[in-house]
């Protein structure tokens, strides 16, 4: 079974009902990656993906036909969820380096145009009937790890040599 992104499924005979495996041997080398891309809510979304594009040109292995695709594909609990697709023809050379070095032109293109990356955060209502207090203070000094004395290894003992003049005479 051959999927929309080039990726080719082969179900045995004993897992066909349980398992599927994909075929890494490429009949046709042209494999399609999605990769997830999550950008501030407060970000400008066509500036993001416009950015993802151009990381996607200039990444060397993503090939330009058919052309890469950004996608909105979602709106999360902490980002707007955008999915970069693109096509490579030479999964032979590795897929997770040419995915790695497409994020790190994501990565240079978003911090140069201040496109955030977000991370989870929480708001916290509380419910009650009388006000909190709340104090901010400054975090505590970080000290300077204690060096640990590594243990000292145990020397074997080695049994006493017998003396030339002892050895081999019948005792008295």
């Amino acid at each position: 079974m051959i999927t929309r992104d080039g990726t080719e499924y082969l179900i045995p005979n004993e897992n066909m009902i349980t398992e599927q495996v994909i075929n890494w041997s490429y009949s046709n080398t042209n494999v399609r990656r999605k990769v997830p891309i999550g950008v501030s809510y407060s970000c400008d979304i066509d500036l993001a993906r416009a950015l993802v594009l151009e990381a996607c040109v200039e990444t060397k292995r993503i090939m330009s036909d058919p052309e890469p695709k950004c996608h909105l594909v979602g709106f999360g609990d902490n980002s707007v969820d955008l999915e970069a697709r693109f096509w490579i023809c030479d999964p032979h050379n590795g897929v997770v380096n040419v995915k790695s070095d497409f994020l790190l032109k994501v990565w240079h293109k978003f911090r140069d145009n201040n496109i955030e990356i977000p991370y989870p955060q929480r708001d916290l209502n509380l419910r009650g009937g009388s006000p909190i207090e709340v104090r901010m203070t400054a975090p505590a000094p970080v000290s300077a790890p204690v060096p640990v004395p590594k243990p000292k290894r145990a020397r074997r003992r080695r049994p006493p040599k017998k003396r030339a003049d002892t050895q081999d005479k019948p005792n008295n």
